[in-house]
C-alpha cells in the first residue's frame, strides 16, 4: 500500500524538492535572506538560490562548525541566514556551535536539517537523522518545525523566515502525499491541525507519519473505530491545549514519529498528558537501534513505522481504554 493511498491522498513530490521551491520563494521576496551550504546544495535543494541569486549563496564546504559560525555572524549583522545541511552532519559535527552561537545567543538564524528520519533509504545509517528531534529538543530557544506534506513545507519555510529567532526545520528526501489543499494550508506556529475527526482515540503524528496516521484511521474506520488524527507540525512550542483536548475528548492517544522513541515527539506528549489529563497511550517510532541501508518502504516496514503498526497500537490502546 502506497503512503496515503488508503486515505485517498494525492501523491506529492519529494520534500527536499519542495524545500528548494520554498527557499527560492522567500529569497525572492526578502533580500535579507541568504543561504549557507555545507556542500550538499544539490541534495538539500538549497541550490535553487545559488542559481537565482549567486551573491546570496555561500558554499562553506564540508565544515559544519564553520557553516554554523558564519551563519551566526550573518544573523548578528542583520541578515536572515538559512544554514543548510543534513541533520546528522549538523548535529553531530556542529552541535556546540548551534548551542553557543545560535541557541544561547538567541540569534535570528534558520537551520535546515535535511534527510531526517530513515526514509533517505540507501544512503545508510551514517546519514540518517534519527536523533535530531531529541538533540534540538535540548536547545530551549530553538523553534522546531516538522512539515507533513508539500503545502505545509512551503508554509513552514515562509513562517520560519518571518519568525524572529532561531528555527530548526526538518526536511526529508522522500515524497509525501498532499494532506492539505494546495494554496490553503492552515499552518500556524504552535497550533496543531486536526486533519481527521474522531471520538474513539487520537493519533498524533508529525512529518511522514501524519499521512500514515490518516491511512491507519481509514483502516480503523472499517472496524467501526473512529480515530481523530492530529498533525503536530510544531514540536516547540507544542500545542498543549490540543493535546489535552485530545485526551479529554477521545480518552486514548497513539503517537507516531519517524524518530527514536527516546526524546522524540511522543515522549514530550506523554509528559504533557501525564501532567494534565492521564489517558492510555501507545507509541509508534524507532526502538533503540540504528537502521540499515535499504529502500525507504522496506525500512518503514522492518522498523515498524507503517499505517499497520499504528493500527496495531490503536487497537491495543482501545483495549486499555475499555479496561480502565
Amino acid at each position: 500500500m502506497q503512503l496515503g493511498e488508503k486515505a485517498g491522498l494525492k501523491p506529492g513530490k519529494s520534500m527536499r524538492d519542495v524545500f528548494g521551491d520554498a527557499i527560492l520563494k522567500v529569497a525572492t521576496e526578502n533580500p535579507k535572506v541568504v543561504v549557507l551550504d555545507g556542500d550538499l546544495g544539490n541534495s538539500t535543494k538549497a541550490d535553487t538560490v545559488r542559481k537565482a541569486f549567486p551573491n546570496r549563496y555561500f558554499n562553506i564546504g564540508i565544515a559544519e562548525s564553520n557553516l554554523v559560525g558564519i551563519g551566526a555572524g550573518m544573523a548578528g549583522a542583520g541578515l536572515i541566514p538559512w544554514i543548510t545541511s543534513f541533520s546528522s552532519f549538523l548535529l553531530c559535527n556542529a552541535y556546540d556551535q548551534i548551542r553557543l552561537s545560535v541557541a544561547i545567543s538567541n540569534l535570528n538564524a534558520k537551520i535546515l536539517g535535511s534527510h531526517g528520519g530513515i526514509t533517505l533509504g540507501k544512503d545508510g545509517p551514517t546519514q540518517m537523522g534519527i536523533e535530531d528531534l531529541a538533540l534540538v529538543g535540548g536547545l530551549p530557544t530553538v523553534l522546531m518545525l516538522v512539515p507533513s506534506d508539500p503545502g505545509s513545507m512551503m508554509a513552514a519555510v515562509k513562517e520560519a523566515t518571518d519568525y524572529v529567532g532561531p528555527v530548526w526545520l526538518r526536511s526529508s528526501r522522500v515524497a509525501m502525499p498532499h494532506i492539505y489543499e494546495e494554496g490553503n494550508v492552515p499552518f500556524k506556529i504552535g497550533k496543531a491541525n486536526i486533519v481527521r475527526k474522531g471520538k474513539d482515540l487520537t493519533i498524533i503524528g508529525c512529518g511522514i507519519m501524519v499521512a500514515a496516521g490518516l491511512d491507519a484511521a481509514a483502516i480503523l474506520a472499517e472496524e467501526g473505530i473512529q480515530a481523530r488524527v492530529v498533525d503536530m507540525h510544531t514540536l516547540r512550542p507544542m500545542d498543549v491545549d490540543e493535546i489535552v483536548s485530545a485526551a479529554k475528548d477521545t480518552g486514548a492517544i497513539v503517537t507516531a514519529e519517524e524518530h527514536l522513541l527516546t526524546g522524540g515527539m511522543g515522549s514530550n506528549i506523554a509528559r504533557i498528558v501525564a501532567s494534565h489529563y492521564p489517558v492510555p497511550m501507545r507509541f509508534v517510532g524507532l526502538a533503540d537501534t540504528y537502521c540499515e541501508s535499504a529502500e525507504p518502504d522496506d525500512l518503514l516496514v522492518k522498523y515498524h513505522l507503517t499505517a499497520f503498526d499504528i493500527v496495531e497500537a490503536a487497537r491495543a490502546v482501545i483495549v486499555d481504554k475499555k479496561g480502565r
